[in-house]
């Protein structure tokens, strides 16, 4: 007897739909505020001369959304083309369905760029000096910016920035190439989350705990990062993200399970694994970092919860296309989606890599498809502004993987 189909999730959208009249859009509208009434006060905004005003410009690009199949709802003004003239420092993966961004604010860049440096060095000492040059190439000015186009100030996209660099710490310090091991990693992984989800015990260890906030670069960074966040996040907010930090923490401690034992999952375990170790932490705060708040029953709801995943799916594996050759080139078997399936379906390197790209294509389309009928049977305005913010940071992902070239090269299947 062959094993019965999953019964699939059932939706609440309908339901909530029709319960979204007049007065809960209304209500709805009023909680959508600005993240400053929720903490006791506007975030601090940067002196004129750092901070870039707001132009209709802006408005539009933050307007015009993403394009393609099954975005026309998320959009409230027709698509502009990017302005004539841009250029780009590498070249996109032949066949991803993606869709240009608009180029980064170069000052907001530079602003953001400088700020995240001072921080990593004077206040969390996230880095020896001979680190820098790495730090100075992952271009996480140029990251973020991209990412959250509608952050109202540099103060919003150093929310996201903060939080991008402890996590790029913690991967690289525990699980990768600089002192990383799969060996006890449970282990640091839980103590690490216990500067995003205290720790309630007995006045005796207390001290102990709080000390071990300090003991190294990941649990300074992640103390930090998140000490700023709650300070301009809604409780319902920073509650989401230490939900998702610890989706991603279960991700790394199957990859790591994996590699002691040098286990080639099967195609969809992998990709299993990569819906929990993915950058599902980075969308799912897209309106803190835009400085209003989605409320917790609508980012709950299990088509947005589908919409989120499906992002954080494509995007993870736009990082496995573009890092390719860069794990390859490093000690040990890195998996990703090329080695994988080239492994699991007995394909070349090229055919296993080409599937890749099909295999993210089908999610994007996925994501966009959801996405677009999210919207359309949902039409609040902070559900609709949300879905452009998570669009957004996917196009701003993409784009700095692509231009990334002191990280990222192409592998020569062309």
């Amino acid at each position: 007897m062959p094993p019965p189909e999953p019964t699939p999730p059932q939706s609440s959208l309908p339901e909530a739909a029709s319960r979204f009249g007049a007065q809960v859009l209304a209500d709805a509208a009023a909680r959508a505020r600005d993240i400053g009434a929720v903490t006791g006060g506007p975030p601090r905004v940067p002196s004129p001369a750092v901070e870039v005003p707001s132009t209709s410009a802006d408005l539009g690009r933050l307007l015009r959304g993403p394009s393609g199949l099954g975005t026309a709802g998320l959009r409230l003004t027709p698509r502009e083309e990017p302005a004539t003239g841009a250029t780009e420092k590498g070249r996109p993966v032949p066949g991803l369905y993606h869709h240009p961004a608009p180029d980064p604010d170069p000052v907001r860049v530079a602003e953001v760029s400088r700020r995240i440096k001072s921080w990593a060095m004077d206040e969390v000492d996230l880095y020896p000096d001979d680190w820098e040059e790495q730090f100075d190439g992952f271009s996480v000015g140029s990251y973020m910016v991209g990412c959250h186009p509608d952050a109202p100030t540099v103060d919003h996209v150093m929310i996201a920035t903060r939080l991008m660099m402890a996590e790029n710490a913690l991967d690289d310090c525990y699980c990768e190439d600089h002192g990383g091991s799969p060996v006890g990693l449970g282990s640091r992984l839980l103590l690490a989350h216990t500067t995003l989800d205290p720790l309630y015990t007995t006045r005796e260890y207390q001290p102990q705990w709080a000390e071990s906030l300090y003991a190294d670069a990941p649990r300074r960074a992640y103390r930090s990062a998140m000490e700023y966040f709650v300070q301009a996040s809604s409780a319902s907010q920073a509650d989401r993200y230490r939900h998702d930090m610890a989706r991603l923490h279960m991700g790394y401690l199957a990859e790591a399970a994996w590699s002691e034992h040098d286990h080639v999952p099967e195609v969809w375990e992998y990709l299993a694994m990569r819906q929990f170790n993915n950058f599902r932490p980075c969308p799912t705060i897209t309106d803190t970092v835009g400085g209003y708040e989605l409320p917790a029953d609508l980012h709950a709801l299990p088509d947005m919860q589908k919409v989120i995943a499906l992002a954080g799916n494509a995007t993870t594996i736009v990082n496995d296309l573009y890092s390719y050759t860069k794990e390859l080139d490093a000690p040990g078997r890195h998996l990703n989606l090329p080695v994988v399936i080239a492994e699991r379906e007995d394909l070349s390197d090229k055919e296993a890599y080409l599937k890749s790209v099909e295999v993210h294509n089908e999610l994007m389309h996925a994501f966009e498809t959801e996405a677009a009928a999210l919207a359309a049977a949902c039409p609040l305005p902070n559900v609709q502004r949300f879905l452009r913010g998570v669009a957004a940071w996917v196009d701003g992902n993409h784009q700095w993987h692509q231009n990334n070239t002191y990280r990222y090269s192409l592998p020569d299947f062309w």
